[in-house]
């Protein structure tokens, strides 16, 4: 009688279960999220702040991380948006060069652009380096 309870017990612990995604190793900041870098894990509670991610949503649209996260955390919506590429094409008569950023600030003489990781890059328009 009591291992058959005891049989029942572990049976129906998983039945109550959420399915969320933990990250299997530490995710950098502005990080895209891969699948192979997630891991699909049944747990009994979960946070009212944290609405978890699904591997549905991870496969459908990219996401990068909008700070570090931790190795064996719970990835929640609020972790992650959805990565849109921003990148500027500079038009030089028959060269056009295409770099990663966001446009700032634009005169006659340079382009200031915001790139990925924040850094800020001046670019010439006749090609000078200063």
């Amino acid at each position: 009688m009591l291992k058959l309870s005891l049989l029942i017990f572990f049976l129906t612990t998983n039945l109550f279960g959420i399915s969320v995604l933990i990250s299997k190793e530490a995710i950098g900041f502005r990080q895209k999220i891969e699948p192979s870098n997630l891991r699909l894990v049944n747990i009994q509670k979960l946070t009212k702040a944290c609405v978890p991610l699904t591997l549905n949503q991870v496969q459908n649209n990219e996401y990068r991380t909008t700070h570090y996260i931790n190795k064996k955390v719970i990835i929640c919506q609020n972790d992650v948006e959805i990565y849109k590429k921003e990148s500027i094409i500079f038009n030089f008569g028959g060269l056009q060069i295409e770099k990663n950023g966001k446009l700032i600030y634009e005169n006659d003489d340079f382009i200031r652009i915001k790139k990925e990781n924040g850094k800020i890059e001046k670019i010439y328009k006749d090609g000078r380096l200063k």
